[in-house]
């Protein structure tokens, strides 16, 4: 039973990741191994689950009714060996999609406790300042910032960080502190993945609002390097509150045009649809609502 399991588990990942090799890593089986437990499991079944080709592996008609079928059931035993542990310990694989810079400051940082309450779990950052494809990387909850793309979604909010603008006093001393937003114009302006070379920025105070087009001097594609840029003087940049934290409350970087207000950047919990939600991923979102908002 226990194998016929494990072969079951393969193939959900199988399914799931389009690799052997991928599925095969995460429950600890090489890639040869892997390929011969699912035509094992193809053989008790009398089916061909599985299309092989040099390029990807996909789902025939009868894989795709397997896993519809099994997903469901492996979910129910995950629950049920989670309830009946009784001290609510949680084990398995578990892979989280998130920005770099929200990993490495607000995350990662909080995950001791966590995993100490589940030592049996084991959890893979996929940490990446682009949106993932959760099915093709197997991403089990992502954690993504600004409205959801897709209104269908699995999607729990986690919160909504203040955004503003920042700048380092020692570039501040040299160019001076902008009064007003359209001061802007004459600042050195850090874009960070979410804008391009050329993007407006809407101030709002007083119940009156107003656009300012900004254009970047330096732009970046991770947010870190955003941070990290402001950090060396480089100029201004729009970001939020589990952005620079620390940076903030020690001084090294200082709000600009702190009166205005340019509003909140959601952050979701994200689940991959039509998939049963992995009790881990459920419990890992409890956690970090919870952290992040006390």
């Amino acid at each position: 039973m226990s194998d016929r399991l494990a072969a079951l588990r393969l193939f959900a990942r199988v399914a799931r990741t389009g690799s052997f090799s991928a599925a095969g890593r995460e429950l600890g089986l090489s890639q040869p191994s892997a390929s011969r437990v699912m035509s094992n499991l193809e053989k008790d079944v009398g089916a061909i689950l599985l299309a092989r080709s040099t390029r990807a592996v996909t789902l025939t008609e009868a894989g795709k009714l397997y896993l519809e079928k099994i997903e469901p059931i492996l979910l129910a035993m995950d629950d049920a060996d989670h309830a009946v542990r009784g001290n609510g310990e949680l084990s398995g694989h578990l892979r989280v999609g998130v920005a770099t810079s929200f990993a490495i400051r607000e995350v990662i940082p909080r995950m001791r406790r966590f995993l100490d309450d589940h030592p049996r779990l084991r959890i893979d950052f996929v940490l990446t300042d682009q949106i993932q494809d959760m099915i093709s990387e197997a991403i089990d909850v992502a954690l993504r910032f600004g409205p959801l793309d897709d209104s269908n979604a699995v999607a729990r909010l986690i919160g909504r960080p203040e955004r503003f603008l920042a700048a380092s006093p020692g570039y501040l001393k040299r160019f001076g502190v902008p009064k007003s937003p359209g001061d802007l114009a004459k600042h050195s302006i850090i874009m960070g993945p979410s804008g391009f070379a050329r993007e407006a920025w809407v101030f709002h105070r007083d119940g009156r609002s107003t656009t300012v087009r900004v254009e970047g001097k330096v732009s970046v594609t991770v947010n870190e390097a955003a941070t990290a840029a402001a950090l060396a003087d480089l100029g201004i940049i729009s970001t939020g509150t589990w952005g620079c934290r620390s940076e903030i409350e020690s001084g090294l970087l200082v709000k600009v045009l702190a009166d205005w207000e340019i509003g909140f950047k959601s952050v979701h919990a994200v689940y991959p649809p039509g998939q049963p939600i992995k009790p881990s991923a459920r419990a890992l979102i409890d956690f970090l609502h919870a952290e992040l908002n006390h």
